[in-house]
């Protein structure tokens, strides 16, 4: 199994990530146990999927967190792709998330991230972290959530700016 980076931790990935699918989203099968469904698979069965508590979904660069609106609140595990490292529009979905539409569980990027991201995304509200890189040193890369102690803008996990807490 998988490790990811939960919370500050390496832990187990007990998540599946399901693909896009090729055909019709409404049609497609969505298996048992935690899974990530695509947002378009969400929208199409969001009757038949929304009292599962073993549902995820996950949104890619060019969705937006307006398309999941308020039904984020009830699901457990929202993920941002990243389909390129230099692709920052996951950045924007998960603060959006976290601020506008208060979503408490776990926001989780996905796919071709970089360690140099994850001090700033964690500043966006992101509390786990899926390499598709198999070859990334989670030990390492657990370390650039501390890559730096202070920050002078305001965000998601530090919701004053500098000079309001040095007031």
């Amino acid at each position: 199994m998988q490790k990811l980076i939960k919370d500050g931790a390496i832990i187990e990935n007990s998540w599946t990530l399901m693909a896009k699918p090729e055909t019709d989203s409404a049609n497609v099968e969505v298996a048992s146990g935690n899974i990530i469904v695509p947002l378009a698979v969400w929208l199409a069965q969001k009757n038949q999927l929304q009292s599962r508590s073993d549902i995820g979904v996950w949104l890619d660069s060019d969705e937006t967190a307006e398309q999941l609106g308020t039904d984020a609140n009830s699901l457990a595990l929202i993920a941002v792709n990243f389909p390129l490292f230099m692709d920052g529009r996951a950045f924007s979905t998960a603060r959006l998330l976290r601020e506008r539409f208060g979503f408490k569980g776990e926001l989780r990027a996905i796919g071709n991230l970089i360690r140099d991201q994850l001090c700033y995304l964690r500043r966006c509200g992101v509390n786990a972290f899926a390499f598709s890189n198999p070859d990334i040193n989670l030990e390492e890369a657990l370390k650039s959530l501390n890559d730096f102690s202070e920050y002078y803008q305001a965000s998601v996990d530090q919701p004053l700016p500098l000079f309001r807490r040095r007031a």
